[in-house]
């Protein structure tokens, strides 16, 4: 056994006894720990102790070109870091060169999101059953006010002023907000309320009800809206959150205000709020692609 492994092995076993971590966080770790083990043999590194802090990076960096993704290099990081500070500790090693260094960060990927015809073949039906109504109700309200999924499922009656189109939410650490309701989700939660007084658990004070009276479930929600697409023909996987995005997408294209969205999401940090300007750029080089002579590959096949 090298010494890499006797190190490994006597972490692992004072994650599992002295700290009592998850069989699942030590598997991880052991795991992360033998593959930059591995990667540090191949350097011709003889032990944890002799490891550099450019050593680390390197390795690190190779993973990355090796296409291991950068949250997944993080938690080896992370393992990494500990592992030395259990060395520090019993006194086998003096220094720790993991601990300053950064996992590359992964690109972003941009969120789905509808265009304004989509949402509106999606929201189209004009039944009278109470589910679909409930369903039409909820989905135009995410749309309308670009609520998070446990935001929608938390709403209680006397949220909703929708005299004044008004609903209040909890968003995340209980931060509360008011936000704007639109006229279409006014009329579908009034047309849904008609059927919920007469539905069972009529007493209860959730805005939306399961069949059987009780809050409606997140999962509910997710199955729901997946065969309301369906049943409109849309050739898309769609969730709950695909209508917070298509909110905050369309509202920052008309507007441009990055500030007024980012109180409307709730986000605590307007940079989560600036991954819409990418969306809003593809959409403007979409436009610009389609209508600038100069820029269609067509028109400079003409010209030549």
């Amino acid at each position: 056994m090298s010494a890499f492994e006797q190190e490994i092995d006597d972490y692992l076993e004072d994650l599992r006894v002295a700290r009592r971590c998850s069989p699942h966080t030590v598997s991880n770790y052991a795991r992360d720990l033998k593959a930059i083990a591995r990667s540090a043999a191949t350097r011709e590194i003889g032990s944890w102790q002799s490891m550099l802090g450019n050593d680390v990076r390197a390795i690190i960096a190779e993973q990355h070109r090796d296409g291991i993704a950068g949250r997944s290099l993080a938690r080896r990081l992370s393992a990494l870091r500990g592992l030395y500070n259990y060395l520090i500790a019993l006194g086998r090693c003096e220094l720790n060169p993991a601990q300053d260094i950064l996992a590359p960060k992964d690109k972003k990927a941009l969120p789905a999101t509808l265009d304004p015809e989509e949402v509106s073949r999606l929201l189209a039906q004009n039944l009278n059953d109470p589910m679909i109504c409930r369903d039409l109700a909820m989905f135009e309200l995410m749309y309308s006010s670009g609520l998070r999924l446990a935001e929608l499922v938390s709403i209680d009656l006397v949220d909703l002023d929708l005299s004044v189109g008004q609903v209040r939410v909890t968003g995340k650490g209980g931060k509360v907000r008011d936000l704007p309701v639109g006229e279409h989700a006014v009329g579908a939660i009034n047309k849904w309320l008609g059927y919920r007084r007469s539905l069972p658990g009529a007493d209860d004070r959730a805005v939306f009800l399961s069949s059987r009276g009780k809050r409606i479930a997140p999962r509910t929600v997710q199955m729901r809206l997946k065969k309301l697409a369906e049943s409109q023909g849309l050739d898309r996987d769609c969730y709950p959150h695909m209508l917070r995005h298509s909110f905050a997408s369309h509202l920052l294209e008309s507007s441009g205000d990055l500030r007024a969205v980012q109180e409307l999401l709730g986000h605590a940090d307007i940079s989560s709020t600036q991954i819409y300007t990418h969306l809003d750029f593809q959409h403007l080089a979409q436009v610009y692609d389609e209508s600038h002579p100069r820029a269609r590959h067509n028109r400079v096949t003409e010209e030549r």
